[in-house]
């Protein structure tokens, strides 16, 4: 997918980032790209404006980004961009998905059935964030049933044709409000699409987390609570986590 701001690269940080993401490895994004990353600013729609999408829609419109609050209350996502102020909008999820070149979702598992259907082709080619959680007692069979294939794997057969990046899926969203301010403390796991993977890690450190890549789908079954990778943990210690788990 072609981002606004790719010109600011120089050659020898595109195949960087572009090595980094094929080996999907546990190691930290460079330096030389992540400044160069930072500096774009992006369009993300938000599908779910609770706890997890709105504590993370008002730290990426601070950052600069284009962000777009959606959920089933229009009203609440309205009072809610008010609030954020500055590049903060509301709309519905169709609105969102459209407007978004990032999308996140941080809905109950159970709402994506109806949601993916109403949204047609609008998530294709797109990176998503997947931040929703699949709890069988919630959210039914469909969790279920994403449990026993893998949430990772799951996420991409649910979403054809988006380019999908579990994160934000094990850690309080009191932290996703709150890590920029004292950012790069906290390690994010993420796992996920390889052509996904520089878009969700810059928007992971805008957030004020360090992004650190587990793997491709299939580990995006460890991206979840009551996982060895669920809760707090530095860069280094969910680096050493995720080298014992087995996809």
């Amino acid at each position: 997918m072609k981002m606004h701001g790719t010109l600011g690269f120089s050659r020898r940080d595109i195949l960087k980032a572009a090595g980094a993401a094929a080996a999907l490895s546990v190691l930290p994004i460079t330096a030389s790209i992540v400044n160069a990353a930072d500096s774009q600013k992006m369009k993300i729609g938000i599908i779910g404006s609770g706890h997890v999408g709105s504590a993370l829609g008002g730290v990426w419109a601070k950052a600069g980004n284009e962000v777009m609050f959606s959920s089933r209350d229009i009203d609440n996502d309205q009072k809610l961009a008010a609030e954020v102020g500055a590049n903060a909008r509301a709309g519905t999820p169709q609105d969102a998905a459209a407007f978004g070149q990032v999308i996140l979702f941080a809905v109950p598992y159970s709402a994506f059935p109806e949601l993916v259907k109403s949204l047609g082709d609008s998530l294709k080619g797109k990176v998503v964030i997947n931040a929703s959680n699949p709890f069988p007692q919630r959210d039914g069979e469909i969790a279920t049933q994403a449990r026993e294939e893998g949430a990772g794997l799951f996420d991409a057969h649910l979403l054809p044709g988006a380019l999908v990046v579990r994160a934000f899926n094990a850690v309080p969203a009191a932290l996703m409000a709150s890590a920029h301010e004292d950012p790069g403390k906290i390690g994010m796991p993420i796992a996920g699409d390889k052509k996904a993977i520089e878009s969700a890690s810059r928007l992971v450190r805008q957030a004020g987390f360090e992004p650190v890549v587990v793997g491709g789908p299939d580990m995006g079954k460890y991206l979840m609570p009551g996982t060895p990778l669920a809760g707090e943990h530095t860069p280094d210690e969910v680096r050493s986590i995720a080298a014992t788990l087995k996809p």
